[in-house]
């Protein structure tokens, strides 16, 4: 009788025993447990200043495409003439498309509503003055009213002095018609090779 007890007994206990090995967890812990993810479906971070970058460049382009296409068809003078009635909607329309808001401005506009506001105006300034001391001043990402907001140089070359450089100089008198009856508040003219004459603005969500 002794013996069959001991059976019995030893038999629960090993019972106890696997059962114990099979889950050392209590059911809230293994509740809690955050089950394994792949790398790949984790979302990285959003890099905001070379997102920015990129849609100012797509603007840039579908702008320099039409641009220059204007210059050939019509010269100097017709590319103003583009630059008056199909920029502003361009720039329009790559905002929509690419789910951003973009804008051009200057501390010398053009158009008075391309005028740099203040925030604009102290980026600006501070490139300028990184120029006279001879270094670069990058593209700039910052944080405004809980959106992600990029300043992206424009910087001035041979085919944009056609239109904004020295009047009679780079400018020939048939552009500065143009522009006289197009823009009669102009201020962006006067700028040399790699000045800066403006900045790309992207707005985005967070």
């Amino acid at each position: 009788m002794k013996k069959k007890t001991f059976e019995i007994v030893g038999a629960v206990m090993g019972i106890v025993l696997f059962t114990s090995c099979q889950s050392s967890e209590s059911p809230a812990e293994e509740a809690n447990q955050v089950p394994d993810v792949e790398q790949d479906e984790i979302a990285p971070p959003v890099n905001y200043l070379e997102t920015g970058q990129n849609l100012a460049l797509s603007t840039k382009s579908a702008l320099g495409k039409n641009l220059i296409a204007a210059l050939g068809e019509k010269g100097a003078a017709g590319a103003v003439e583009f630059c008056n009635t199909k920029a502003i909607p361009i720039t329009d329309s790559m905002s929509a498309v690419l789910n951003a808001k973009i804008k051009r401005v200057s501390d010398k506009p053009r158009n008075p509503s391309n005028m740099a506001n203040t925030e604009e105006l102290i980026y600006i300034n501070a490139w300028k003055k990184g120029k006279a001391r001879g270094e670069q001043h990058p593209p700039l990402m910052a944080e405004r009213d809980g959106k992600m907001v990029g300043y992206f140089p424009i910087v001035a070359n041979q085919m944009c002095l056609q239109c904004h450089g020295k009047p009679k100089v780079d400018i020939n008198a048939e552009t500065l018609n143009a522009l006289a009856k197009l823009y009669p508040e102009d201020k962006a003219t006067g700028y040399s090779d790699m000045d800066l004459r403006g900045i790309f603005v992207v707005e985005m969500e967070k």
